[in-house]
């Protein structure tokens, strides 16, 4: 399983799509989490960090990504 931060308006069938073209492997499964943002202090302000979306990419067996490059 690997997890990518993906665009907010992305949906499964296009994160799919653009694993498959970038990495050139076989995607059989994607679930996808939207993540709420943390309420953040400094001082006397109140902040928040960003929303953002998060895919979690499930590859076909013996398929692999290559992050650092081998």
């Amino acid at each position: 399983v690997y997890t990518f931060e993906v665009h907010k308006s992305a949906n499964k069938i296009e994160i799919a799509r653009a694993v498959e073209q970038i990495f050139d492997v076989t995607v059989t499964k994607v679930n996808t989490l939207n993540v709420k943002p943390k309420i953040k202090r400094l001082r006397y302000k109140a902040g928040a960090t960003r929303t953002w979306k998060k895919a979690m990419v499930t590859l076909a067996e013996g398929d692999s990504i290559e992050i650092f490059g081998a």
